[in-house]
């Protein structure tokens, strides 16, 4: 317990179990592929998971002290200090007051500690003064014993709902995605197995996000955004969220585009197999000039626009870029990464590359 003496020294505390510390570490990059596994291991057996929604809450479920359970002082710390006996022995209310059932409770009209030192300081001047000097540290030792203000983090803690108590906070689940998708992508080559372990957790987390669920399962309509989902209720206050963001940029990942230096690449390793049409098929886009466009596809493929220039990405081939630019010449670049010219072009949306075909060798 931290002391209010000007010579104290600083304590360290845990914070309770919360998702956001979790996903901090792994976004952090501290950790390597093994370390995040065992994390992701044990976040899937913590009280943070809620096998209902099949994600992670922000805070586990915790019943919270009734009222009448708080602004209690314990008897042995009333039994510590001679200035709290000697008050309730003159009846005098102005720190600490005994109720008819004998239990001790500080001012109702302390607020803070702030307040407390305002009283006690009032008490400097009479018959106290000696107690006063003496304990005024002790009497606020006691005060956040009972109040523990230091642990206090806002509503997360001490609400049922919003990003309360046993809520999932769905902007902090696509955080975690992120994360997530953040190692994998790290994660060297040659380690296929701590690969596909990554690649189970990301898709088990993916899986609970609300997009990916049925209505009845979510609560609300699962394209919407929303802020949370209480225990008690389905998905709560829809909104443009931070979470589109997160979810935004592991979609790109999923599709397996990474920028790297200012050089447009792909990572085929990042691409799920359920990507690929298993039927031929037909790509409607918009392109770089507003148009509407069609592009036939072959079952094998994958079709997308980035910076409206469409990209078709074939499951077979050998590793290889064929960029076709606006006067219909056609480039082949060897591997999974464009120059920096090439890169500018798409990203400033100049209409120099009218579309790409990328081989990700992957069959």
């Amino acid at each position: 317990m931290p002391s209010y003496h000007e010579d104290r020294q600083t304590i360290h505390r845990n914070l309770h179990l919360m998702l956001e510390g979790q996903v901090a570490v792994l976004s952090s990059g501290v950790l390597s592929s093994g370390q995040a596994l065992t994390l992701l291991d044990a976040l899937r057996d913590s009280a943070l998971y809620r096998p209902d929604q099949g994600s992670y809450m922000l805070y586990p479920d915790r019943v919270l002290p009734g009222f009448l359970n708080k602004n209690n002082v314990p008897a042995a710390a009333v039994a510590t200090s001679d200035l709290l006996k000697a008050l309730l022995r003159a009846g005098d209310g102005r720190i600490v007051d005994r109720d008819i059932d004998g239990l001790v409770h500080f001012h109702a009209d302390f607020r803070n500690a702030e307040l407390l030192k305002a009283a006690l300081a009032g008490l400097e001047e009479g018959e106290y003064r000696g107690l006063v000097a003496r304990e005024s540290g002790l009497i606020l030792d006691i005060y956040e014993q009972v109040f523990d203000h230091q642990s206090f983090t806002g509503r997360s803690g001490s609400f049922y709902k919003y990003e309360g108590l046993g809520c999932i906070y769905w902007h902090m689940v696509s955080k975690l995605l992120l994360a997530v998708d953040e190692i994998r992508a790290s994660t060297p080559a040659d380690d296929t197995v701590g690969l596909a372990r990554l690649n189970i957790h990301y898709q088990a987390i993916r899986e609970g996000i609300g997009v990916h669920k049925a209505p009845a399962d979510y609560g609300a309509i699962p394209i919407d955004p929303y802020s949370h989902t209480p225990g008690f209720a389905g998905a709560q206050q829809p909104g443009m969220t931070g979470q589109v963001k997160e979810d935004c940029l592991t979609r790109l990942s999923e599709m397996g585009i990474q920028v790297t230096e200012g050089r447009l690449g792909f990572r085929p390793r990042l691409v799920a197999e359920t990507e690929f049409l298993r039927e031929p098929g037909t790509f409607h886009f918009v392109d770089v000039h507003g148009e509407a466009e069609n592009l036939p596809l072959a079952a094998g493929c994958l079709a997308y626009t980035f910076c409206q220039v469409p990209v078709v990405a074939h499951h077979a081939g050998h590793p290889h870029i064929l960029i076709t630019r606006r006067d219909g010449s056609v480039q082949e670049t060897p591997g999974l990464e464009l120059d920096e010219i090439a890169s500018a072009a798409i990203f400033e949306r100049t209409g120099a590359i009218r579309s790409l075909e990328v081989f990700l060798g992957l069959s």
